[in-house]
């Protein structure tokens, strides 16, 4: 007797707090049984010897996006969900991004048409906000979280991007008002731009010289001006791909002071350093991304930091822009540091890159890597409801992987739009080999069992702080009776 339409047998389980031998049964797209001797199903995957973890979780990617300066990534929905599934992803938040200008009503309606008939996992979006108009903070706004969008972003930094601190303020008020999580590109403008033109105007303008443009205290300055001004309307913030150790300590000690904010990191920070940049011929434009790669000794700290729990979330924040005039030189064959399109490819590599290096080399354990995979993803982004755990009742998304796999990291062995890799070369110990979403088999034997638009949109929970510390600043200590209503 069929029990289940799908049985995932003699493997290890692991989620973020507990690893266990068992069974997992899958009916109707969820997990209904997970133990020994659960009785039969219609199609049994033996995952002896194999670790079967939850489905991983991509929380930074851009995907079919305009940049401010209108260069649109080399992924579309298509091939960068087809690429996040081969890397053990079952579902990715990829950016909605407003620009001056334009309405959020219209720019959610363009990237659900860009979603819904090409992803083959499951998806949800991040706003970028830009233009906090009235009407985007009290009307437009509000509506998104409403449809399940609880998070968005915002930059201290690129001229057709940056919010300035009374904005924020102004979002981050919306933000507590309605339980959504502003995520923040932590840089100072203005540091980053007296930098680059010295640099340029002394004839420093060779892709090598962007490392330099981005100071470490431009970042260090940026991530705690951002923590101070949250801290004061007590709303829940991240800042994204941080890249030093002094901007992780800043993280470090505003959570132990009671402040509500998580701390993310990506690969490039962990395996890449800024020498990669000096490369003859332009190649040096392919490893310029922002915050830029910073120093070998920059990069063990950050890995200290994601051991030690500072950061949360490692995501990939995939920016692919091809090596050509339609990406990285779209502003002619030799651009200067400033012109050339930022971003670094990943979103394949991001969980193998970890297992690998993290969970095979010991430095971490394999529940730290589930938790960095996916756990903790879910619980921040409000997708816990459904995603993040191997448990009864989810969503039956699943990686198996398969520590024995081998394999040599190589662009033209990836699924996304690129023709390079910046982890070209890089051998990795351990591959998801299996990759089911809702109970059904989407890559199998290095094939793409998925169809276009197989994806579902997830509306995702309001953020919920339960447990997290806070503080409030006096004057909006609603105890304090003064007569004055902010609305928060």
């Amino acid at each position: 007797m069929s029990n289940y339409d799908l049985k995932v047998c003699g493997g290890t389980v692991a989620n973020a707090a507990e690893t266990f031998q068992a069974d997992v049964g899958i009916r109707d797209g969820r997990i209904v049984a997970i133990g020994k001797d659960i009785g039969g199903a219609k199609r049994v995957i033996d995952a002896s010897g194999k670790l079967v973890l939850p489905g991983g979780i991509e929380a930074h990617c851009h995907i079919e996006q305009e940049s401010s300066g209108g260069i649109m990534t080399s992924d579309d929905y298509y091939s960068g969900s087809v690429s996040a599934a081969f890397g053990g992803n079952t579902c990715f938040v990829p950016f909605a991004a407003q620009h001056r200008g334009q309405s959020l009503r219209k720019v959610l309606e363009t990237y659900h048409g860009r979603a819904k008939p090409k992803s083959v996992i499951d998806y949800s979006f991040h706003l970028i906000i830009s233009d906090p108009t009235d009407k985007v903070l009290h009307e437009e706004l509000p509506e998104a979280i409403a449809q399940g969008i609880t998070s968005f972003k915002v930059y201290m930094t690129y001229d057709k991007l940056i919010v300035d601190d009374s904005q924020m303020l102004d979002i981050f008020a919306v933000a507590k008002k309605h339980g959504a999580l502003t995520m923040i590109h932590a840089e100072n403008n203005a540091m980053i731009k007296w930098m680059s033109n010295k640099l340029v105007d002394s004839g420093h303008a060779a892709p090598k010289y962007h490392a330099l443009s981005h100071p470490r205290s431009a970042e260090s300055e940026a991530i705690n001006r951002a923590i101070e001004l949250a801290g004061f309307l007590d709303t829940p913030i991240l800042i994204v791909h941080v890249s030093t150790e002094a901007g992780a300590r800043i993280i470090a000690k505003a959570r132990y002071q009671g402040h509500k904010v998580f701390g993310e990191t990506c690969p490039q920070y962990m395996f890449l350093h800024a020498d990669q940049m000096d490369l003859p011929d332009m190649h040096g434009a392919k490893f310029c991304c922002s915050p830029p790669l910073r120093d070998r000794a920059s990069r063990e700290e950050i890995w200290r930091c994601l051991q030690n729990g500072t950061f949360q979330v490692y995501s990939s924040d995939h920016a692919p822009y091809r090596f050509d005039e339609t990406g990285k030189l779209h502003a002619g064959p030799r651009p200067d540091f400033r012109k050339i399109a930022n971003g670094l490819p990943g979103i394949e590599l991001r969980l193998p890159l970890l297992f690998s290096e993290g969970y095979m080399n010991g430095r971490i354990t394999l529940n730290h890597f589930v938790a960095l995979a996916a756990g903790n993803v879910s619980r921040i982004y409000g997708l816990d409801h459904r995603k993040g755990s191997i448990t009864e009742g989810k969503d039956a998304d699943i990686a198996i992987w398969d520590p024995g796999v081998t394999r040599i990291a190589r662009a033209k062995d990836l699924h996304d739009n690129m023709e390079f890799t910046p982890y070209e070369g890089m051998e990795i110990r351990g591959w998801p080999t299996t990759v089911i979403r809702g109970g059904t088999v989407i890559v199998e034997n290095n094939e793409l069992k998925a169809k276009r638009g197989d994806g579902q949109f997830i509306a995702r929970r309001t953020i919920d702080c339960t447990g997290m510390p806070g503080r409030l600043a006096p004057e909006l200590d609603p105890t304090m009776n003064f007569g004055v209503d902010l609305g928060l």
